[in-house]
């Protein structure tokens, strides 16, 4: 597929004039969508924001939008030079979304038509439909919101933007007959399923895709006994969304887990238990380099592969956080705590929640001045995006070593004690 007919299924008209970056800053999902037809038009590089970045996201964006093109022995062929900041392939690696990557830190993954469409076929081919409906809930700025919209688009499919909040309080959009999908984060199920109404407009769906953090046994039961036609997945903004999902019959008859590859992909654990992948799907770097192409990507989520080929996740190798589906990096938060000068020390932990998956929880040493809290909460409303900012503040005997570095583990094991008692 070239670019000009990806553009084409969305509706984007001619370029006009040379090709130029754009860039998409919006949260309103129809805004969304015209602002983003109109960067692809604009022929050049597409840059994906998200809407809630504070201060330090806005910086690092601006840092890496503005370093010149790198790593050029890496660049895919046919791309060998520039036009003024443009690179002169523009059909490859043009479209820039935001990611956490492997370690929390904002990135932006390189992605095209291509990857896109990849990513398209594997879901029609996993689920055996040659069309696919969708109700899109989750923002457009994110991989899961974004690859709803196109799956429907690059299928002749139907494409219902709807309010999460609208659908929350059981204002639902109305769909005719088809192969209706939609996608949620874990807490959106959880919230979901205290309604007996929205339970029965779930279970019309042909599958109701959950991702974008761990669900916990207890939800994934009630789903269960709802009947609810779940398919929980594994993937990420690097691989343009699912590389493996559960189909909703195999849940229904009790399987768990993230299912099998879809047909783009392949998935192997390595002898450290680190997931790796191969996928058409998979982007092309982290923008403004290139990916060496060659070979299966190591992720550095732990899993394994059940005698069904099954993924089971097993949790992550770094520190990284989930909370509701987004990577958060805890140094990043730690930092800006610091700068508070509310705090003798901090560390930032992520601990069980059923709401969240993992709840963001700062931790300072036990027996020191207690921090103004309310003047933390205003710099971090200024700096950080919403879903990074604490849910709880806990005073812990503290757990440094004889060479000053903190237990990571001794401070989620506290912040668990402490939340208990």
């Amino acid at each position: 597929m070239e670019r000009a007919e990806l553009g084409r299924r969305l509706g984007v008209g001619c370029l006009d004039g040379g090709p130029r970056n754009a860039s998409v800053d919006e949260s309103h999902q129809v805004r969304f969508m015209d602002r983003f037809r109109e960067a692809v038009s604009a022929g050049g590089t597409v840059f994906v924001m998200d809407p809630s970045w504070g201060t330090m996201e806005r910086e690092r964006f601006a840092a890496l939008t503005e370093r010149p093109a790198a790593n050029r022995n890496l660049q895919p062929a046919g791309s060998q030079s520039e036009i003024g900041d443009q690179e002169s392939n523009t059909d490859r690696g043009w479209l820039c979304l935001p990611t956490g990557g492997s370690s929390g830190v904002l990135r932006l993954a390189r992605h095209d038509q291509d990857t896109v469409a990849a990513a398209v076929r594997g879901c029609c081919g996993h689920f055996g439909v040659d069309r696919i409906d969708a109700v899109g809930v989750l923002p457009l700025n994110h991989v899961s919101g974004l690859m709803a919209w196109m799956r429907s688009a690059l299928t002749g499919g139907r494409y219902v933007p709807c309010d999460w909040a609208e659908m929350e309080a059981g204002r639902w959009p109305q769909i005719a007959s088809g192969n209706w999908f939609l996608s949620l984060v874990p807490t959106q199920l959880q919230r979901l399923l205290s309604r007996s109404d929205a339970i029965e407009r779930l279970r019309r769906f042909r599958a109701v895709f959950v991702g974008g953090g761990p669900t916990w046994p207890d939800l994934l039961d009630r789903a269960a006994e709802a009947r609810l036609p779940l398919s929980p997945g594994y993937g990420m903004t690097e691989t343009a969304a699912m590389v493996a999902a559960l189909r909703p019959e195999e849940f229904l008859a009790g399987r768990r887990g993230c299912g099998a590859a879809l047909p783009h992909a392949r998935l192997q654990v390595d002898p450290d238990g680190r997931i790796q992948i191969m996928a058409e799907s998979l982007y092309r770097g982290y923008y403004p380099d290139w990916r060496d192409d060659a070979g299966f990507w190591p992720t550095e989520d732990l899993g394994q592969l059940d005698a069904h080929g099954s993924l089971q996740v097993l949790g992550r190798r770094d520190a990284v956080i989930i909370s509701g589906g987004k990577k958060i990096d805890p140094a990043e938060i730690e930092a800006v705590l610091r700068a508070t000068g509310q705090f003798a020390d901090i560390a930032v932990v992520g601990v069980p929640d059923v709401e969240w998956g993992e709840a963001v929880v700062a931790c300072y040493p036990a027996g020191m001045p207690s921090p103004d809290l309310a003047s933390v909460e205003r710099i971090l409303t200024r700096d950080l995006a919403p879903y990074k900012r604490p849910k709880h503040y806990q005073p812990i005997p503290w757990p440094r070593n004889a060479q000053g570095k903190i237990n990571r583990l001794a401070v989620t094991a506290a912040a668990l004690a402490t939340r208990r008692t």
